[in-house]
């Protein structure tokens, strides 16, 4: 290895807590962004790349999908996006001698934080049947391992393409596509896990599965509601874009069972109040909302907005909506005991929400992980829809609905067709284009391909980057499941924990990075990727690839379908890995919004996909029109003597990458075994704080789901709610607790007992 790496793993259960921070970035932030910097790329490395984050000639951050606006600063980037670049430039690497002196049962014993800390992968590397060490192999030789695997299925629908947010448009065209010819729609991805309730409530309501804002309909919006969501954290450069909106007039209600730094005072590191003074005061309104509360808090707003004379947009409903009556007539039957009892909060904040609410014209509802991850989150995501509607809020400047997306490019990877039910019209376009017959049979979800595994129906797991065994539910289940497979491969810039958990035998196929220049037979080549707000842009990396044996993902996708499907493909996939230009002419032709697509990506900035009820209000849904829809009210219990948790990142990290040990607007330092819990709760509970417990999840299975060794940490929650960071808390997630219609795994709302412990 080459670099500053750490030797040892870290010790990992003695965190040190000190108060939480009541404000979010300032010089700390800087401070602490080019430290991580500079111990992973060094000065002028740093200097080199930092400068051409988010840039329309340069890179689009690897880390969260937050859009850019028009005029750019220097330096466009936030702590966490410097964090990620930091460790993708990083001069550490990994090579055949680290795996020869590491056992991969060595590797499995180690923290997922120590294997992202030992740098960038730099050659193929094969872990044969039966052996515990990884080994050098040829790329042509891993296409073979693949290829041999694939053609001794029974069934195509034997193999899982899995997908990260992360992977370009142009390799997750083709990674479907491959797998499509292949013969599956066994294409899961990590919108499974995060924004699938969404786009399941979104689609059905408004026809189309996206938000329906742009970056300036926040600047124009007189109000915003950010709910279920920690920008300060999660999506830093979206406090630019509300702080903006403050200067604007806007008022902000923030629905949070935590709170949050970010989202009580930003300081902004781009200007001098921000640096060197108070910042600015972001949220107006608190609402600290039991977990699950969601619905029955927007269910009675509502209620109270169709009993208000004057505050229904009439002719908006009249002219563009349809199941008005039996939403009202449900709307109206909301019960205060019942709303006060699942939200956790008091009848005059809900009013005085109402009274914002209606002195706004143009409203806008952001959301994410705090809302999609409950099993009543699509019920919950259509009555935010019911909110929007009733005042005319979608399709009008300054207003609508707005997911924000966690990874980059993760909703580019569904727009390109990375989907286990793909919409025939889809389809017929493939077999239109490349003259073969996709199958119509619906495919596996993350969640159901974890069950393929496990069950033996599914022999071979392929994964286009992620960190697939700590990112889902149910760890042991997960681990059993996918150690279970004949072959597990993973297309990685580096080592995570998916690597040391593996089938019967097991590939890594080290990919370039974001950060890194992609020269092809035809010349250097570029990406593109859509951002939360369907914005499609171009990305080019400028640094040397970490290793002369990096293949782009691109590249990878071509070879591996080359031998995997042999003559009897016509795809011209060599020449698509010659040039990506070749990839975005049949992009073009295949999904509506992409026509032209290389002349229009090539312009500064890119350009903005069609989202029809926001630029037309029109609204492709079954009625044509956009659906209200009435279902009863649920919420999370727990029993007596019992928390709600919710698994949640902590600021030094994204997803399940772990940048460091500290978070630091919680108070927390030098450690991740933590669970937040009320003084009082904790008090009833008898959990000093600073005492040890173990934490056990409760389940109609009856299974003990244990998490061990965490550190009670008395903290502001909502009563009767806990949070714990993920994914050292995934394993207390029941594969089969996942939210209605979408699947997706019900992560913010587990029923637990904390049981005294000693440390681990």
């Amino acid at each position: 290895m080459a670099g500053n790496s750490p030797t040892d793993d870290p010790i990992q259960d003695a965190p040190s807590v000190t108060a939480p921070q009541h404000a979010a970035a300032g010089l700390p932030a800087v401070a602490h962004s080019l430290r991580m910097a500079h111990q992973q790329m060094g000065v002028k490395r740093t200097a080199l790349t930092l400068l051409k984050v988010n840039q329309k000639d340069g890179f689009d951050c690897p880390g969260c999908a937050w859009p850019e606006g028009e005029k750019r600063h220097a330096a466009e980037f936030c702590e966490n996006g410097a964090k990620a670049v930091a460790e993708e430039a990083t001069l550490r690497r990994v090579t055949p001698d680290f795996f020869a002196t590491h056992p991969v049962s060595d590797l499995a014993g180690r923290s997922g934080y120590w294997l992202g800390q030992q740098g960038r992968l730099t050659q193929p590397m094969h872990l044969a049947e039966g052996a515990d060490h990884y080994e050098p192999v040829s790329w042509d030789r891993a296409f073979d391992i693949i290829g041999e695997e694939l053609d001794a299925l029974t069934s195509p629908d034997e193999a899982v393409f899995y997908t990260s947010g992360r992977t370009s448009n142009e390799a997750a065209f083709l990674y479907q596509l491959f797998a499509r010819e292949f013969g599956t729609n066994n294409l899961p991805d990590c919108s499974n896990m995060c924004h699938e309730s969404s786009g399941s409530a979104l689609s059905e309501t408004i026809g189309i599965g996206k938000g329906s804002v742009l970056l300036e309909d926040l600047h124009q919006a007189d109000l915003i509601i950010v709910a279920g969501q920690n920008p300060g954290t999660n999506h830093p450069r979206m406090l630019s874009a509300l702080e903006k909106a403050k200067s604007g007039g806007a008022k902000i209600i923030t629905v949070n069972p935590l709170p949050e730094a970010g989202m009580e005072r930003f300081k902004n590191p781009q200007n001098a109040r921000g640096l060197s003074g108070v910042g600015t005061p972001l949220t107006d309104l608190f609402l600290q909302i039991r977990l699950g509360g969601d619905q029955a808090l927007f269910r009675t707003l509502n209620r109270l907005i169709l009993e208000t004379e004057g505050a229904l947009d009439t002719d908006f409903i009249a002219e563009h909506t349809h199941g008005f009556e039996e939403f009202a007539q449900t709307a109206r039957s909301a019960d205060w005991d019942e709303t006060l009892r699942a939200t956790g909060l008091r009848r005059e904040e809900i009013e005085r929400a109402l009274e914002m609410i209606l002195a706004s014209r143009r409203t806008i509802v952001c959301w994410a992980m705090g809302l999609t991850q409950h099993k009543h989150a699509v019920p919950t995501i259509r009555e935010v829809v019911n909110f929007l509607l009733l005042r005319g809020n979608i399709g009008r400047t300054g207003a609508g609905v707005c997911p924000v997306r966690g990874h980059s490019n993760v909703q580019g990877d569904r727009t390109m067709g990375i989907f286990e039910r793909p919409a025939p019209a889809f389809l017929d376009a493939l077999q239109k284009e490349f003259d073969f017959t996709p199958p119509r049979e619906h495919g596996l979800d993350v969640v159901r391909a974890i069950r393929a595994l496990r069950d033996g129906q599914a022999k071979v797991f392929l994964a286009m980057g992620g960190n697939f065994v700590s990112a889902t539910p149910d760890t042991d289940v997960t681990e059993a499941a996918v150690r279970r497979a004949r072959l597990t491969v993973h297309v990685s810039t580096k080592l995570n924990r998916s690597h040391v958990v593996t089938g019967a035998r097991a590939l890594i196929l080290p990919t370039l990075g974001r950060t890194e220049r992609d020269h092809q037979a035809g010349g250097d080549q570029f990406v593109t990727v859509e951002d939360s707000m369907g914005m499609v842009h171009a990305s080019r990396g400028r640094l040397r690839p970490a290793s002369p044996q990096l293949l782009s993902e691109t590249a990878i996708v071509c070879r591996l379908a080359r031998r995997a499907l042999g003559p009897r493909s016509t795809t011209p996939w060599e020449d698509f890995e010659k040039d990506y230009g070749a990839i975005r002419d049949r992009i073009a032709r295949v999904i509506p919004g992409f026509e032209d697509f290389n002349t229009r990506v090539a312009r500064p900035g890119g350009f903005t996909l069609p989202h029809a009820p926001r630029d037309e209000r029109r609204f492709p849904t079954t009625t044509g029109k956009a659906n209200f829809t009435a279902a009863d009210i649920e919420y999370p219990r727990a029993p007596q003597g019992r928390l709600l948790l919710q698994t949640l990142r902590s600021h030094d990290q994204y997803n399940t990458t772990i940048y460091g040990l500290d978070d630091r607007y919680r108070g927390i330092k030098n450690g991740r075994r933590v669970v937040l819990v009320n003084p009082d709760d904790a008090a009833e509970l008898d959990l000093a704080d600073g005492t040890y417990a173990d934490l056990v999840s409760e389940w109609t299975d009856g299974t003990e789901r244990r998490a061990p060794g965490f550190r009670v940490v008395h903290y502001p929650t909502a009563r009767g709610c806990a949070a714990a960071y993920y994914p050292e808390t995934n394993v207390l997630v029941p594969l089969d607790h996942t939210a209605d219609t979408s699947n997706t795994p019900a992560s913010k709302s587990l029923v637990i007992r904390v049981e005294p412990a000693r440390p681990a």
